[in-house]
């Protein structure tokens, strides 16, 4: 009933920049807030960015002033802008947005997109 779909991943230099989107589609009355999460090999997932329905950002210090969390919530979309990229940001980045449905108006629920990689290289 509600799919959300990771985009913009992809092999990218130190140094480099890249963009990825996530778009919810389905039956969405309201999302409450909308996060990027990512995943490196053998490490455990970690929070990187959130983005609340007023507009309030928060980041992990590893990636504060070089990321940047944007959302439309009439697109039902959430964006990461990633710069200076650096080798350690390398990982499967995933979408998760907290939303309720026209079904059920609470409690809201997470959904989770399947993840995009970014590798980081020379």
């Amino acid at each position: 009933q509600v799919q959300v779909v990771e985009s913009g991943g992809g092999l990218v230099q130190p140094g480099g920049s890249l963009r990825l989107s996530c778009v919810a589609s389905g039956s969405i009355f309201r999302i409450n807030a909308m996060a990027w999460y990512r995943q490196a090999p053998g490490k455990e997932r970690e929070l990187v960015a959130t983005i609340t329905r007023d507009g309030t950002t928060n980041y992990a210090d590893s990636v504060r002033g070089r990321f940047t969390i944007s959302g439309d919530d009439p697109k039902n979309s959430v964006y990461l802008q990633m710069s200076s990229l650096k080798l350690e940001d390398t990982a499967v980045y995933y979408c998760k947005q907290t939303l309720i449905t026209w079904y059920q108006h609470a409690p809201a629920l997470d959904y989770w997109g399947k993840g995009t990689l970014v590798t980081v290289s020379s």
